[in-house]
């Protein structure tokens, strides 16, 4: 005995709908993310290939020269060491040198609160700025220069205490935050020096064949000149 037609057909519906969505699912875990104009496998879902990858653990970073700013300046350091390491630390014999300078700047949104609570807190905003020089360690030649900068806001309570608190966790912020940035830009530094360098390979030998023949000055524009 059938069923009748009126309790089959959304039945059939259902059962159509559901192999459609399990074939768009199998084709999308069949598709991979990878980034543009790279012809280098991707190692990971974060898009970064394997030649960038050890190119930018192939880099040493120095210490930042000014002694006031040691504790910022380090925090985006070991965090920029992290990144280009891949969390394996710095590069043993390195192919580059990034000299890293990092400088702080404090602004106060709200100088004078009219307020009788003493804990009321005033606003604030910490920018970390990272200059950079990427350079050969061989050669020393300079590969990329530039600078990226990175802001924190953070609560400014009366007391002193507090305000250091918040000051160094606006640091940390801006810190990580400020090595995404510096590694993002050194990475499309390498990028573009890598697209400049020209090709090692021999140039191969053009067939005279397949060399386009001139015009005729007169006649049919349409024919060629014969052999």
């Amino acid at each position: 005995m059938s069923l009748p037609k009126r309790m089959t057909a959304p039945f059939s519906r259902r059962f159509l709908a559901a192999t459609l969505l399990v074939a768009a699912s199998a084709g999308l875990s069949a598709c991979q993310v990878r980034p543009l104009y790279s012809d280098s496998p991707v190692t990971s879902s974060t898009g970064v290939t394997t030649s960038m990858k050890a190119e930018l653990a192939s880099i040493a970073i120095k210490p930042s020269p000014r002694r006031e700013d040691t504790r910022f300046a380090q925090e985006v350091r070991t965090h920029l060491i992290y990144l280009f390491g891949n969390g394996k630390g710095p590069a043993a014999t390195p192919a580059y040198t990034l000299e890293l300078d990092v400088r702080r700047r404090i602004e106060t949104a709200a100088i004078v609160q009219i307020t009788s609570d003493d804990d009321e807190p005033s606003a604030g905003t910490l920018e970390l700025t990272g200059r950079y020089r990427l350079t050969e360690t061989a050669t020393g030649k300079r590969v990329a220069s530039g600078s990226r900068m990175a802001r924190a806001s953070f609560d400014r309570p009366r007391q002193e205490f507090a305000v250091r608190r918040a000051t160094i966790d606006a640091e940390n912020r801006a810190a990580r935050e400020l090595a995404e940035f510096l590694r993002l830009s050194v990475a499309q530094d390498l990028l573009r020096k890598n697209r400049s360098t020209p090709d090692t390979f021999e140039q191969e030998e053009i067939d005279p064949e397949l060399v386009i023949q001139p015009k005729p000055q007169s006649g049919n524009p349409d024919l060629l000149p014969a052999q």
